[in-house]
């Protein structure tokens, strides 16, 4: 399931979005600010990011503009959805590294449709290979070397691997583990995650120390070995 963010402060607009994001099955996260959407991706980043233009606190541009100048989010697809509707705010806003843009009033299939066009695009995009220290992901082939070894893990094991390997250095909540990898909203349940993480340390190895417990947070993966913090 993709995760997607929702920043815009007219209710009305963020409940039209939403439902139709979670009638297509999508993960899905509103926020009304600038500020919160900032606090939120430092625990997780989404696979795309629909942003209106005028809010509280700091306008969509410079959003995009924070977006594209941090590595870990330069890659985030996101779509501007703004009552702006001359050809200069649209140039602007792509210019700026906005991927899509879509006026107001809109078409909730036309949402969908630009929706489903940008995440399948940049799933294209995603790396075949993944390689944080010593270990290796091989996303066409399917399989993991650690320290020169081929390592045999289940389904869960593999996606959950992908998925810290894919946030490196990002501390992972054990809500946003169980959302996606397991693909259900976290209630409570620590220990589908931790006995998880607790198997994939062992089969991979001296490479399991790259990834680190974060007490009372949840795990991120890192280049070099160390002691959990």
């Amino acid at each position: 399931m993709a995760l997607i963010y929702i920043v815009e402060d007219d209710k009305s607009i963020q409940e039209i979005e939403m439902i139709a994001l979670k009638n297509s099955n999508y993960l899905v996260q509103a926020f009304d600010c600038a500020a919160s959407f900032y606090n939120k991706l430092e625990e997780i980043i989404p696979d795309l990011v629909l942003l209106d233009i005028m809010l509280p606190d700091e306008d969509g541009y410079k959003i995009v503009r924070k977006l594209r100048s941090n590595p870990k989010t330069r890659r985030v697809p996101v779509i501007m959805i703004t009552a702006k509707t001359t050809e200069m705010d649209m140039v602007k806003g792509l210019d700026d590294g906005a991927d899509d843009y879509i006026c107001k009033p809109f078409s909730v299939m036309e949402l969908l449709s630009r929706v489903r066009a940008l995440l399948r695009r940049s799933m294209e995009d995603t790396p075949e290979q993944i390689a944080v220290g010593n270990i290796m992901l091989d996303n066409e082939r399917h399989t993991v070397i650690a320290d020169g070894r081929s390592v045999l893990l289940t389904l869960k094991e593999y996606e959950l691997l992908r998925y810290l390997m894919l946030n490196e250095d990002i501390v992972l909540t054990r809500e946003s583990i169980m959302r996606f990898v397991w693909g259900v909203d976290f209630e409570g349940e620590t220990r589908t995650v931790d006995m998880h993480i607790k198997t994939l340390r062992q089969k991979l190895g001296q490479c399991g120390g790259q990834i680190r417990t974060i007490r009372g947070v949840g795990y991120s993966i890192c280049k070099e070995c160390g002691e959990d913090a």
